[in-house]
């Protein structure tokens, strides 16, 4: 079978069999639940706004505007909940740019300034986003809300894809616990972040929002501690290949002397 074969499959059986399952759950879903939910959002983000952002946003905000001009903010409309459209909050990681409504960020992106790189890696670029979960506007748990160019092209791929919007975007959700986080490539990488998204939809509960909770700051400082022993890796061996001037590391010269 052909991959374009396999795409429709996908497609036709996502819209068949996914669609009246997935809104039983969601009409299913216990009102106690939703409310202990909406609950738990209005009291963490209310207990990282008061012990975190309130002394770490002038902080980055000054340290934004000497990486870069531009707003310290990136004010951006996306997808939420039953598709209407909100103001997300990020802290601006990239210079100012007419792509970054309709591009995805990318590896190495020539845009992400010195600063950003590290503030999209360790996801300090989100903390932003619990004014959003005060509001209403998203959840600590759930779907990632995407951008309105990605969310209309991926719903031409997926049929089904707009279920995703039964539950409040999340600051982080499933599919990024699951590895699914960056820019989207192709059809299959689609379908594998919203077959995980559906999955929390049908069987959202407060244990599951625990422990992907948890399992997101885990992933969080194990890449930064990453990053970093990389970085040092990579500026000990520049240093050592400076310091011969011909190319060579200097630690060979000391071997053969």
């Amino acid at each position: 079978m052909h991959q374009s074969e396999n795409v429709d499959l996908l497609r036709r059986r996502s819209l068949r069999a996914q669609s009246p399952s997935i809104l039983n759950a969601y009409k299913n879903k216990s009102r106690t639940f939703l409310l202990a939910k909406r609950a738990f959002d209005i009291f963490s983000s209310l207990l990282v706004i008061a012990l975190v952002l309130w002394w770490l946003l002038p902080i980055l905000a000054i340290l934004i505007k000497l990486d870069s001009a531009g707003p310290v903010f990136f004010v951006q409309k996306r997808i939420g909940l039953f598709g209407r459209t909100f103001n997300c909050l990020k802290l601006r990681t990239m210079v100012v740019n007419k792509q970054a409504d309709t591009r995805q960020a990318e590896k190495d992106d020539p845009r992400i300034t010195a600063l950003g790189k590290f503030l999209r890696l360790s996801c300090i670029d989100e903390l932003p986003q619990f004014f959003n979960v005060l509001i209403g506007d998203m959840t600590v748990v759930g779907p990632r809300p995407h951008m309105i160019k990605d969310c209309e092209e991926f719903s031409r791929q997926v049929p089904a894809y707009a279920l995703r919007q039964l539950m409040r975007p999340g600051i982080t959700g499933m599919a990024q616990v699951k590895g699914y986080r960056g820019k989207t490539e192709g059809f299959f990488d689609v379908f594998h972040r919203y077959q995980w998204d559906i999955f929390y939809v049908r069987n959202a509960n407060f244990m599951l929002d625990l422990r992907i909770i948890n399992k997101t700051i885990g992933q969080t400082i194990k890449a930064v501690f990453k990053a970093s022993e990389e970085e040092m890796n990579n500026s000990a061996k520049k240093v050592a290949t400076a310091a011969n001037g011909n190319g060579e590391p200097v630690f060979a010269e000391l071997k053969n002397a």
